[in-house]
């Protein structure tokens, strides 16, 4: 078993976890646990340390930490007297049991905070996959999980010499297990050959609810092209990474994280389907992100991308900075290069969100929703999830953020997604959805403004079905609805709506380092801005292609963006767009 622990994540690397209390006591990441812990106690003066004095000595460490984890170990098997008989060197420790028991109890406490990983080693990926590899993953997972809980118990039980008559099954083994295997795939080029030595991330165990508390609380800045392979002087060390090969609608897109950024990296679980192995071997990926590489070898852009025409990869690149400890980069920057291949592949990206609904009078839309980070759109969704009850016999979410117009055979626009997950504010939910949700999520900094939760929405094969639409619609953010200014007002001319569009126009919510009322070009900062020549192209085509075949585009105003409209604004327009599509 190895160990790293990196600021306040645990992460617990081996072939095969612990399989008894020896083997945990005495392990090398329990004993780094245990110095942490310590010198928590050291710094608030805790009188827990008064017990500890006989381990005290002159080495580095400060205490005899061997012997400590010797003295649990035996706590797990004997009484405090039993142990004292064979062991007088303990009297002095064991001499205050309830002290100790406190002690104890912290460090469980204290275990348990942090962000704890079990990184399981597969070796070397061979073809074929059965029901039973995952079975075996996920026993193993359960047997850590069951061993710490009862070497806590069986410590506690001998020690105040009395079995308790109230069990807590709280979450106290790993919160994320992985399944790590090296995967071979068509490198197109030598500076691509050490990514060859990450292994990939086959399967994912989460033991929600999680928190996370990452350094950032919003994304800044955009993503800019570079003209040169930055892969060319980035230094990767297989250990420190692994890889997170994501389904992005319908592209697979290698994401490599370094394991600082691993409550983020294994956060992705809920947001993109994992691709199977058969997508992977010997395969060559639609786009790469590599997450975390040394600042000094991208300079002034720390999050920049590169266009690889000869391999055909599109490469993503953020630097190693707090700067960037935020989910937000790791999503916008995978679906910028999601953007820029759909674009070069003619489909137009759409920054936005989108649900199929059935009515209960039998009516049925499928209706996307655009808008740049806190225009409404999301928050327009959760109004439908809201108002299911009294409007709707059926609500699919297809996509949350991000997704993409095509035209099928019969000529219709179609849309597919990118998400099978959403990455939402906790404010703009409504009271009480995170808590009856709260056994699939990932929360992050919930005790901070934009707090965000992660969770899975929608089964990946309806985000890629394609399903024709109906209604487009700005999410218009910024404006109060009156006679002048409904709610959903339709345009009827192809130029009127591409200067709507194009504009942008949204009230900042605080999601992003913009404020107050903002532009950006079809709200959409994840490659169309980059690509503006094509994407006028194909913003036309597929705007006439609607307009042609009765698509009805538009605005709807959710006035999310004025103060004390965050919820009723969007709820207000999820009625009101309700009873238009009745009405027609």
């Amino acid at each position: 078993m190895g160990e790293e622990a990196k600021e306040s994540n645990i992460i617990i690397l081996g072939p095969v976890p612990c399989e008894t209390a020896a083997d945990m006591l005495k392990s090398q990441p329990f004993k780094c646990l245990l110095r942490k812990f310590l010198s928590q106690l050291e710094e608030r003066k805790a009188p827990e340390l008064e017990i500890l004095k006989s381990f005290q000595c002159t080495v580095q460490d400060n205490y005899d930490i061997d012997s400590f984890s010797d003295l649990l170990l035996l706590l797990t098997e004997y009484r405090p007297t039993e142990i004292v008989r064979r062991y007088p060197k303990y009297a002095l420790v064991l001499a205050n049991p309830v002290l100790l028991y406190d002690f104890i109890e912290g460090l469980y406490n204290f275990w348990r905070k942090h962000a704890r990983f079990l990184i399981l080693d597969g070796g070397q990926y061979q073809m074929g996959e059965t029901r039973t590899d995952h079975r075996k993953f996920i026993k193993l997972s359960e047997r850590f999980k069951n061993l710490v809980l009862e070497t806590y118990r069986q410590i506690c039980a001998n020690l105040m010499d009395k079995l308790p008559r109230v069990y807590r099954q709280l979450p106290c083994g790993a919160g994320v297990e992985i399944l790590a295997e090296k995967i071979v795939w068509d490198v197109p080029a030598p500076e691509y050959e050490p990514l060859q030595e990450i292994p990939f991330i086959r399967l994912v165990v989460i033991e929600p609810p999680l928190v996370y508390y990452p350094k950032r609380n919003y994304r800044k800045g955009v993503f800019l092209p570079v003209p040169e392979n930055p892969l060319f002087r980035v230094t990767l060390k297989p250990n420190d990474w692994l890889c997170y090969p994501a389904k992005v609608g319908d592209l697979v897109i290698f994401i490599y994280f370094h394991k600082r950024y691993l409550p983020l990296g294994s956060s992705l679980s809920n947001l993109f389907e994992l691709a199977e192995p058969g997508e992977i071997f010997r395969r060559r990926p639609d786009g790469i992100l590599v997450f975390g590489v040394e600042p000094e070898a991208l300079g002034k852009k720390q999050t920049c991308y590169f266009e690889d025409k000869k391999s055909g990869i599109v490469l993503g690149f953020i630097g190693r900075t707090d700067d960037v400890d935020y989910f937000g980069y790791f999503k916008k920057m995978a679906l910028t290069l999601h953007n820029i291949i759909a674009i070069d592949r003619g489909y137009l990206p759409v920054h936005g969100a989108m649900a199929r609904i059935v009515m209960r009078t039998g009516e049925s839309a499928n209706i996307i929703l655009v808008g740049d980070s806190g225009a409404g759109k999301s928050e327009t969704l959760e109004a439908f999830r809201v108002l299911a009850d009294i409007y709707m016999r059926k609500l699919t979410i297809i996509f949350d953020d991000m997704g993409s117009l095509r035209l099928n055979d019969q000529g219709q626009v179609i849309a597919i997604g990118t998400e099978i997950g959403a990455f939402v504010r906790l404010d703009d939910l409504s009271p009480g959805f995170a808590y009856e949700e709260i056994d699939r999520s990932i929360f992050m900094n919930p005790h901070k403004k934009n707090a965000r939760l992660v969770i899975p929405i929608t089964k990946y094969q309806e985000i890629v079905a394609g399903y024709p639409v109906d209604f487009f619609l700005y999410a218009n953010n910024y404006e109060p609805v009156d006679e002048q200014h409904p709610y959903i007002e339709l345009f009827n001319d192809i130029e009127t709506a591409l200067e709507i569009f194009s504009e942008g126009a949204r009230l900042s919510k605080g999601t992003t380092d913009e404020e107050g009322l903002t532009h950006t070009y079809f709200a959409n900062p994840f490659g169309a801005p980059q690509k503006r020549e094509q994407h006028d192209a194909l913003a036309r085509k597929y705007f006439s292609q609607m307009l042609a075949t009765n698509v009805r585009i538009g605005q709807i105003r959710t006035q999310l963006g004025l103060r004390g409209y965050e919820l009723k604004g969007p709820e207000a327009a999820a009625r009101a767009l309700f009873e238009f599509i009745t009405r027609k």
